[in-house]
């Protein structure tokens, strides 16, 4: 079965023939190269681009490679990369006409100096250029600027709660709790049984992203990553920062893992975006405060499969989904600190803070959101509502729930608004 990702496939749409590389990047097994390979490929050609004029290679592909002369189980026994001057002598053999040429590229990171040979191509005026790669090297957050400020950056995630519910079977309540459990990265969808889903996602790790963090940045102590990376799974959405973490570590593991390492390896983890950092913003004080931070994972099922299926709080689940959700949409992201002073019972001036869960920016738009899975009493609903009347600006307030709820605005103009309504429109917030 086939998922669609029109979401993705017309930002590649709109990028066509604008001078650039489009480099597509995200977590391993997003979806990269069915995107481009075949999603875009089949656009091209429902679109009357000629089959010959678009030129897809692939720098894994045992066939493609013999094409040019390589052999792929030399390459990988040797630890080479691939020759360049053979794969840009078979694209001239591609090219008999001065018509535009589409190259779709996979893996292009195996072969050498492939930031040289892509910069090249660009200089000429009928070739437009798509690539994407899934190792840790081209996960990298600063590929772009391997392309001299000449690449487009199309970033994806795991499949999102909509694209989530076109491949699934059951109805969207149903359907959450299994997204909200086993994520959404495509090859684990699309597993029929549990366990086999379970399966995957810890083949995942064990085979692909552990391993491509440890030959990036060669990393000696596998089993500090693997610790801190539990630990993370275990406070999603908690505010942290490398000093509590080193203290974790010191208590539970004995370790004497420094906080510089811990800082690095966070770096590592988000660098190949299996997780994000959200920074506090101080929303009275108009200023960003650097620590502690909180951490949110790309995929949830990635997250959950870390810590066996245990402690997957809906509330966390539901903040970790929206933030998600929200980032994809295009929005910055950071953690609302609103701080005030107040007067206690005996008339003395007390400091005070309150959070909002997302500061949410785009543009000129800003929003402020809290996720509140449930709001069963007043009470609790006046608790998660309260740090919006101590901000002064006049920027939409909204709450997310998974109460049953028709979108609407409460008494004092917050917009409530249902979980699915959040995650099956788009547009809902903006509204």
């Amino acid at each position: 079965m086939d998922i669609k990702r029109d979401f993705y496939l017309n930002k590649l749409i709109n990028r066509m023939g604008n001078g650039q590389v489009k480099v597509i990047t995200g977590v391993r097994r997003c979806g990269k190269s069915f995107l481009l390979n075949t999603l875009f490929y089949d656009y091209l050609i429902e679109n009357g681009v000629p089959a010959d004029h678009i030129i897809r290679f692939a720098f894994d592909s045992a066939d493609d490679l013999e094409m040019i002369g390589e052999n792929i189980i030399t390459l990988q026994k040797e630890k080479k990369s691939v020759d360049p001057q053979k794969f840009m002598k078979y694209i001239r053999s591609q090219c008999s006409d001065n018509r535009k040429y589409y190259l779709l590229l996979d893996e292009v990171q195996l072969m050498d100096s492939f930031e040289s040979v892509l910069n090249g191509y660009l200089r000429k005026r009928n070739m437009d250029l798509y690539v994407t790669g899934s190792n840790a090297k081209f996960l990298s957050k600063d590929i772009i600027t391997e392309f001299s400020g000449r690449g487009d950056e199309i970033h994806m995630f795991p499949l999102s709660f909509a694209e989530f519910m076109t491949a699934f079977s059951g109805d969207k309540y149903e359907g959450l709790t299994q997204y909200m459990t086993y994520g959404g990265i495509p090859l684990v969808v699309l597993c029929k049984d549990n366990n086999d889903k379970a399966d995957r996602l810890s083949n995942l790790y064990t085979e692909i992203y552990i391993s491509d963090i440890i030959k990036r940045h060669n990393v000696r102590n596998k089993g500090d990553l693997e610790d801190l990376l539990n630990i993370l799974s275990s406070s999603i959405g908690s505010l942290t920062n490398p000093e509590k973490l080193q203290r974790t570590f010191k208590t539970v593991k004995h370790s004497k893992i420094t906080n510089q390492t811990i800082q690095k390896y966070i770096g590592y983890l988000e660098d190949s975006f299996l997780m994000e950092s959200a920074t506090r913003y101080d929303i009275r004080g108009k200023s960003y405060i650097d620590t502690p931070l909180k951490y949110y994972f790309s995929d949830l099922g990635l997250r959950n499969v870390r810590i066996n299926f245990r402690q997957m709080e809906p509330t966390h689940s539901m903040e970790n989904i929206i933030y998600n959700e929200l980032r994809m949409r295009g929005y910055n992201v950071d953690v609302g600190v609103v701080s005030f002073s107040e007067r206690d019972n005996y008339g003395k001036s007390q400091r005070k803070q309150l959070e909002i869960d997302f500061v949410c920016n785009k543009g000129a738009s800003r929003y402020y959101i809290q996720s509140a899975y449930s709001l069963p009493t007043e009470e609790k609903r006046i608790q998660e509502t309260r740090p919006f009347g101590k901000i002064k600006d006049a920027f939409k307030r909204i709450v997310i729930t998974a109460d049953f709820m028709s979108p609407h605005y409460d008494e004092d103009g917050i917009f409530m608004v249902n979980i699915f309504d959040f995650l099956l429109d788009p547009t809902i917030i903006e509204k």
